[in-house]
């Protein structure tokens, strides 16, 4: 498995704005470089970069979305860590061949993939691989 960089960390939070408050003043910003909503994943995001590293809080649109779930059972703190590849679906082959259990299939972002796999297998850490076509047009 070849990865090209850590892409991003996700921080889940119970509230995004207060977690602004928290963060940008450490990490020397006073705005995301990326804030979106994906309205599939039922998140509302603020992207910063941090040199070629994405940070991410993430709050949950729905009391029924994984970041709520996550907060329920394990309150605030690391949800995801993600790596770039080359092709998601490539990779996902991979992971799969080698053992490790995906939940569903890839999904789309912007102009990429991304895939999750499950964080039984990754030490409580869910794990992403995105590919690199999404990542180019914000970053």
């Amino acid at each position: 498995m070849k990865f090209n960089k850590m892409d991003h960390i996700c921080i889940a939070v119970k509230n995004l704005e207060k977690a602004r408050k928290i963060w940008e003043p450490v990490l020397g910003k006073t705005e995301p470089d990326d804030a979106y909503i994906d309205e599939p994943e039922k998140i509302n995001v603020a992207r910063y970069m941090i040199g070629e590293v994405g940070f991410e809080l993430m709050e949950s649109t729905s009391p029924d979305g994984d970041v709520a779930k996550f907060i329920e059972a394990r309150g605030e703190g690391v949800m995801l860590i993600s790596f770039n590849v080359d092709n998601t679906r490539e990779a996902m082959a991979e992971l799969k061949a080698k053992g490790y259990p995906l939940i569903g299939g890839a999904r789309p972002f912007r102009d990429g993939e991304f895939a999750f796999v499950h964080p039984k297998k990754m030490n409580g850490v869910l794990l992403e691989v995105i590919d690199d076509e999404g990542r180019k047009k914000v970053c």
